[in-house]
């Protein structure tokens, strides 16, 4: 287990009615419906959600290898996330796949900067070892 030396942000949200409920931030800055993968209605699901926030993540932890490096990161860096719901044998999982995106950069770079992306990024972390993912550079 790391050691935790500062908390930087601590993000409060409730949801009520699950899949087919909503989530509401305790600030009122996210107030999201929810309705399930699929299903009729104007609603995000929590798959979406996790691929919005990854993605997001993922960017922040590509733009911190590019400064490490003092490499101008490119403008138009794009992350797309695929979050699936699964179901096999032993239940529900995820699996995901992240297609990035860095624009003029030399494929062998850009891929040093994904590699170290996905070693930094929290959401990454998180899910190592948890859920399949595939990473690929576009």
């Amino acid at each position: 287990m790391q050691s935790i030396e500062k908390v930087l942000y601590t993000a409060r949200v409730q949801s009520r009615g699950g899949r087919d409920g909503e989530a509401r931030s305790d600030d009122g800055r996210l107030q999201v419906r929810l309705t399930p993968p699929g299903a009729p209605g104007q609603g995000s699901n929590p798959e979406q959600l996790l691929a919005a926030g990854w993605s997001a993540s993922f960017i922040g932890a590509l733009r911190h290898a590019a400064n490490a490096r003092r490499l101008e990161f490119p403008a138009d860096t794009a992350v797309d996330a695929e979050v699936e719901l699964m179901h096999g044998e032993l239940g529900f999982f995820l699996r995901a796949h992240l297609a990035i995106q860095l624009p003029g950069l030399d494929p062998e770079l850009a891929q040093r900067l994904v590699d170290a992306a996905y070693q930094s990024c929290p959401y990454s972390k998180a899910l190592r070892g948890n859920m399949l993912v595939s990473v690929s550079l576009r």
